[in-house]
């Protein structure tokens, strides 16, 4: 007993203990750390200015943001000008169906989000308010890596009560850069923004372009509340989602049929797809449009 006093002195036991429960309280954050994906923020030499934005803010996601909350407060209509790539970002995406699937998912957020309270006016035609996007960076997805990501996944969820996250390797990532001018061309809003993929909350889907689809909406959501509610918000968004973004979300019509131009959401059938990793093209619909 006294050699063991020797080899363990006294309070190791609970020194020990409490080291390991720093250790488990830490572990998520370590998870999330090593299973990120670090997208730089980058300007594009699109928007009409630079100087307005915000000092760059953010860890994983990133972003710097100008809003001008007097000059959206009599904008009624917004046009909606279709998301385009910067040379780099085309650049690392080979295919481009996999291109217009990405801007596609983009507009199609945005121009539902914007419904909730604006006119979107189809493109041509006069409005208070139009919308231009530009891709400038998008990180590819390994697909094998993914493909590897969603067997291990599946298979745990039928061995253990709760599956295990996505492989933390191959996430790809997305930075964009958007502005909203008024009718005469003044800036009234403007973003530039990106984001990796993270092996938490991440789906790992069987396609190189298959996280920067599922970011294309969250950039959306993100520069879209800005819109609406003229102000930059760093917390998370409790509200509600709206009679029609929740239709719009199940594959449903559109409150405004000029967002019909992006195709209907992918819905159900896309919830039950991602969670097998099938590639968005294989349920977006309107891929099989723009590919005729």
């Amino acid at each position: 007993m006294q050699q063991q006093r020797k080899l363990f002195p006294r309070g190791f036991g609970h020194k020990a203990s409490r080291s390991r429960g720093v250790a488990f309280a830490t572990l998520p954050f370590a998870i999330i750390m090593s299973g990120c994906t670090s997208v730089p923020l980058k300007e594009g030499g699109t928007l009409t200015s630079y100087a307005q934005l915000s000092p760059a803010k953010g860890k994983f996601t990133k972003s710097r943001t100008f809003v001008d909350a007097n000059g959206l407060a009599g904008v009624k209509t917004v046009a909606i000008v279709p998301t385009t790539f910067s040379f780099a970002a085309s650049s690392r995406v080979t295919s481009e169906k996999d291109r217009v699937l990405v801007s596609n998912a983009l507009d199609r957020a945005i121009c539902v989000a914007l419904s909730d309270k604006y006119r979107i006016a189809a493109l041509g035609q006069p409005a208070d308010m139009t919308v231009r996007t530009v891709i400038t960076d998008l990180v590819p997805t390994d697909k094998t890596m993914a493909g590897v990501s969603t067997a291990v996944t599946l298979g745990s969820s039928v061995v253990l009560p709760v599956s295990v996250p996505r492989l933390p390797f191959g996430l790809g990532g997305l930075a964009v850069e958007a502005e909203a001018v008024d009718s005469t061309g003044v800036q009234r809003a403007a973003a530039v923004w990106s984001k990796g993929a993270n092996s938490i909350t991440g789906n790992a889907r069987v396609s190189e372009i298959g996280d920067a689809y599922e970011l294309a909406a969250d950039f959306s959501n993100y520069f879209s509340r800005i819109l609406v509610t003229g102000k930059v918000s760093d917390g998370l968004n409790l509200s509600l989602p709206s009679g029609h973004r929740i239709r719009s979300a199940l594959g449903g019509k559109p409150k405004y049929a000029e967002c019909d131009a992006y195709g209907r959401s992918r819905g159900l059938k896309g919830m039950v797809a991602d969670k097998f990793g099938a590639p968005p093209e294989w349920t977006d619909g309107h891929a099989k449009a723009a590919s005729r």
